[in-house]
């Protein structure tokens, strides 16, 4: 397991100061939301999370999207942010809307919440910023345990990233969460399939995946830059024995 070097520049993604810095240096620019707005993965995020659970938004920046999953109904949407400067905007910002709440912290050390705090966790881009910084397995796995701990059983980790099975399986698909992992990839936004073309398939229906977690070796992506959503259920072992998928893989059994 390595860091992501093809997807990176020469910024830490995993340090404070560089997003501090970026967020003055942005003050005036408004909202940014990486990857996906909201309207894109409301289909998925109403599919896996009620509106009424307690939901905890990781590396929350400055985007917008948990302001449109309240506008959508959702009661109790919990931010963090390892920048003070993006807390303390966004702070300011929905200081009038209770179902919002920020705080700065790492999502490496996320001690200050009690185990299975939450029903569900969103990540869109956090996990891939810590696999562009230095040391980037020990600090994927730490934030993944953190993860892991937080969520009740039978919660939800919804990772969005750029990073396709090879590379993020190995990080997500490990014994210790006990996660059973579904997957599903959605064409970037903007993305216009050539004139005369079909879609290939709905991307609102699972991906198959081969016992390695893998796609299928005939499997086309319909856009080279789709995005790729984990849906990480933790399972119950009191309830859900029966929907355990197969065994996570080692890192040798990943690589064959």
């Amino acid at each position: 397991m390595f860091r992501d070097v093809s997807a990176c520049n020469t910024y830490n993604y995993g340090d404070a100061l560089y997003w501090d810095a970026r967020y003055i240096q942005e003050a005036n620019c408004g909202s940014f939301d990486w990857y996906q707005r909201y309207s894109a993965l409301r289909p998925f995020i109403r599919k896996y999370i009620s509106p009424s659970s307690r939901v905890l938004m990781v590396g929350c920046g400055n985007a917008v999207i948990s302001e449109d999953m309240v506008k959508d109904g959702f009661e109790d949407i919990m931010n963090i942010d390892i920048s003070s400067v993006a807390v303390e905007m966004m702070r300011k910002k929905y200081e009038d809307v209770p179902q919002l709440k920020y705080m700065e912290m790492d999502v490496r050390d996320m001690s200050f919440f009690p185990d299975d705090s939450f029903d569900s966790v969103i990540d869109k881009g956090t996990l891939d910023s810590l696999m562009c910084g230095t040391d980037a397995p020990i600090s994927a796995s730490q934030m993944l345990g953190e993860v892991s701990r937080l969520l009740k059983p039978g919660g939800v980790y919804m990772l969005i990233t750029y990073g396709d099975p090879t590379v993020r399986m190995p990080h997500i698909h490990q014994p210790v969460y006990n996660w059973k992992i579904e997957l599903y990839i959605i064409p970037r936004p903007g993305f216009q399939r050539p004139a005369g073309s079909t879609a290939l398939r709905s991307h609102l229906e699972p991906v198959p995946l081969t016992e390695k977690g893998l796609l299928p070796a005939d499997y086309v992506l319909e856009d080279p830059d789709s995005h790729f959503i984990y849906v990480c259920k933790k399972i119950d072992e009191s309830t859900d024995l029966s929907e355990k998928s197969t065994n996570p893989l080692t890192d040798e059994e990943m690589q064959r």
